[in-house]
This record gives structure tokens, C-alpha cells and sequence, in this order.
């Protein structure tokens, strides 16, 4: 039989049969626990959510892993290099990868009646993934490209619309600064909203067919291949493990391929996104912290209300191990409700974010029009098992305090 325990169950019930002047500042260290536990979640849930939506949208314009023909020259277009490639197979047999698929850059302004803007327009072919800017479009409708016959249209931002004073089925003058210079009349099929600024106002995308007889290129020559992946924990070793493949199987047209990934081509702001994990970190520290020394102070005035049952055990030999085990289970039990309120707390606000959209932000400061939120189940269970470790370890410091008590004193204090 555990005494410890047995005991500790039966002080559980009396305090709650027998109102006592304690109760309040062990209602009070449950509520800080409660909080505690609650903020961790919804704060790790939004920093998560916020991560994975502004990745998405990153990785929409780039894809997790680009291969360009290697050119000191730092422009958003590049050199050729042929659509057929030795490594493509090897390429589509290692695990992880999800997509490959071709595209081309080149600058171009648009024109229209009172404004001018420069732009980059980005073709890619029939097997270019739309799943994120189907899910982004707000008027029209993506392209559909075809072998055989060249797609006038091109998809613009809702930023570009704005400025330029176009919609859906406006036809579009489109000038490229080359000699000669060169005009093509373009027509808007769809409109994408992103809210991301650095890139809404530039990328407007077409059939590559009209890159390559702009650049002269045959149907085979590309700028680039983009590939697209199942985990991006995983990007920078299949960066890697891309990088050895595609260097083992040189181009047969004598090309040197260039092998970047998302974050090596926007360093600035992975590296942005990386503060929010250190924001985090400070705020379940924080939260750690408040909940362990609610903790501690609501220990110490139960052992304090029970001098003289600690006297008593004292006097009927209990060790002071096995009277610390009595307030410690006491302690951890109090803990676990705490935390089990502040999970039930925590999911069900980030339940409502997630499905209502409660919590509106500012798209141009923010990149997303409401707080997203992702709830990760291992994350909630590290934040519990790391919450319970940490505040019963730090109820072991004011345990210490029983082997204070003069056995003498105890069973005469009231």
C-alpha cells in the first residue's frame, strides 16, 4: 500500500468537504496554472499557424527547392537549360519529393492608360501545381495550359489589379526591353490575393511558351525546374540529397545546374520567422515560471495549515521522505487540474479561432487577415509532460521546509 499516497488522497477530500483559509490561494495557484498551460498552447498554435501560412504562400512563388542554370549574374531571369535532364528520374524516385515541375522568369512593364508598373512574369507549363492559388483567388479562375496551343492569359494579384485598374478579361499590353523591344497583348483570366506585398506586386504568370519565343528559346529550353515536397522539417537534407544527385548526373548539354532551396533564396525572412519561435520560447518560460512559484507559495501554506498532522506523523515515526511524498502528490494533483482546465481552456479558444476567424489582423502589417491557427497534438502533449515536470520539480524545494518542524512544536501548534 502507497501511505503517502492514501494520505494525500484523503487531505484532497477533506479540503474540499471543509472550507478552509487556504483555499483560496490554492484556487488561485490552479488558475495560474490553468493560464498558464492555456497561453502556452494558443501562443504555440499561433506561432505555428502563423509560420505555416506565410511558408505557404512563400513557397507558392518559389517552391521549396529551385534548379537554375548557374549565373553570377543576380536577375530574375536566367540562362537556359534543357527541359531534359538525366537526374529528372532519379529525381522523381527519391522519397520526399512530392512534385517537379518546370517554370521560366523574365521583367516586363505593363501599361495601361494612367499607370505604369514593372513586373515579373513568370511562365510555367501543363504540369505546374495550382492547388495554392485556386485556394487564393478571388475573381476568375486559373490558367489552363495546353501543349499544343499557347494560352494568352495571365493571373495577376489583387495588389496589381488595384493599381492598375484591371479585371477579369481586360486585355493587357505587356512590354518586354530587349532589342528589339518587344509587346504582347495579354488578357486577365484570374485574380490571386496573397497579401504579401513583395511578391503581389511584381509575379504575373503565363504559358512559358511566351518566354521561350520571347528569348528565342526552343520548346525545350527552360529556366528552371521547381520541386515541391512532402515535409518541410525535411528541406535541407533532400536539399542536400538533391544537390548530390544533380551533381552526379551532369547536363548533357553542358549546363551547370544550381540547386537552391526556399530558404537559402529568402533568407531574410525565414530568418524573421525564426524570431517568432524565440517569442514563444520567452513566453512559455514566462508561463513556467508564474505557474511553478504559484505552485511553490500554495505548497508551502499547505504544509504550514498542517503542522500538526506533520507533528503527528513525526511522533509515529513517518520519515520525512515519506511526509514530503504526502505533499508533493498532494501538489502534483493540484497541478494536473490545473492543467487539464487550462488544456479544455486553450484548445476550445483555438478550436473557435480556427473555425470562426474571430481575431482579425491587419493584412499589410501581418500578411493574413486573421490569426491562424495550428493545433499540433505532439506540441500540446510536450508543453504538458514539460509543465508537470518542471512545477512538481520546483515543489520538491519548499518539501524540504518538513524536515524543518520540530516534532515538539508541531503537535502543540494550532
Amino acid at each position: 500500500m502507497n501511505t503517502p499516497l492514501f494520505i494525500a488522497k484523503r487531505l484532497i477530500f477533506s479540503r474540499e468537504k471543509k472550507l478552509r483559509t487556504t483555499n483560496t490561494v490554492v484556487t488561485i495557484a490552479i488558475i495560474g496554472i490553468a493560464l498558464g498551460i492555456a497561453v502556452m498552447i494558443i501562443s504555440t498554435a499561433v506561432s505555428t499557424g502563423f509560420k505555416a501560412a506565410i511558408r505557404e504562400k512563400i513557397i507558392a512563388f518559389g517552391s521549396h527547392i529551385q534548379l537554375t542554370s548557374y549565373d553570377i549574374n543576380n536577375s530574375f531571369e536566367s540562362k537556359p537549360i534543357d527541359k531534359h535532364q538525366k537526374f529528372e528520374s532519379k529525381l522523381r524516385n527519391l522519397k520526399g519529393l512530392r512534385h517537379i515541375q518546370v517554370y521560366a522568369n523574365k521583367a516586363g512593364i505593363i501599361k495601361t492608360k494612367n499607370e505604369i508598373q514593372g513586373v515579373i512574369l513568370k511562365g510555367v507549363s501543363r504540369d505546374y501545381d495550382w492547388t495554392f492559388f485556386r485556394n487564393n483567388i478571388i475573381s476568375g479562375k486559373c490558367l489552363e495550359i495546353k501543349d499544343t496551343i499557347p494560352n494568352d492569359e495571365i493571373l495577376i494579384s489583387k495588389y496589381l489589379s488595384g493599381l492598375l485598374n484591371l479585371k477579369t478579361g481586360d486585355a493587357v499590353p505587356m512590354y518586354f526591353l530587349q532589342e528589339p523591344l518587344r509587346m504582347r497583348k495579354f488578357r486577365v483570366a484570374g485574380i490571386y490575393n496573397t497579401n504579401i506585398e513583395d511578391f503581389d506586386k511584381y509575379y504575373v504568370f503565363t504559358d512559358i511558351s511566351h518566354i521561350q519565343k520571347l528569348n528565342s528559346w526552343t520548346s525545350s529550353q527552360i529556366g528552371g525546374f521547381e520541386i515541391l515536397i512532402d515535409n518541410f522539417d525535411e528541406i535541407d537534407n533532400l536539399g542536400k540529397k538533391v544537390n548530390e544527385i544533380v551533381d552526379s548526373e551532369p547536363s548533357g548539354s553542358g549546363e551547370q545546374i544550381m540547386v537552391q532551396t526556399i530558404k537559402e533564396r529568402f533568407p531574410q525572412l525565414f530568418d524573421w520567422m525564426n524570431l517568432i519561435d524565440t517569442n514563444v520560447m520567452v513566453i512559455i518560460i514566462l508561463m513556467l515560471l508564474v505557474s511553478g512559484f504559484n505552485m511553490v507559495s500554495g505548497l508551502l501554506i499547505l504544509i504550514l495549515e498542517r503542522t500538526n498532522m506533520i507533528g503527528i506523523l513525526k511522533a509515529l515515526g513517518a520519515a520525512n521522505v515519506n511526509i514530503r511524498k504526502i505533499f508533493l502528490y498532494y501538489g502534483s494533483f493540484l497541478i494536473i487540474r490545473g492543467m487539464l482546465w487550462g488544456n479544455i481552456i486553450g484548445i476550445l479558444v483555438c478550436l473557435i479561432q480556427q473555425h470562426f476567424g474571430i481575431v482579425k489582423l491587419d493584412e499589410a502589417s501581418y500578411y493574413v487577415s486573421v490569426v491562424p491557427i495550428h493545433l499540433n497534438w505532439i506540441h500540446i502533449l510536450l508543453l504538458n509532460a514539460g509543465t508537470l515536470f518542471t512545477t512538481v520539480l520546483m515543489l520538491v524545494v519548499p518539501s524540504f521546509f518538513i524536515s524543518k518542524i520540530d516534532v515538539s512544536k508541531a503537535v502543540e501548534f494550532k
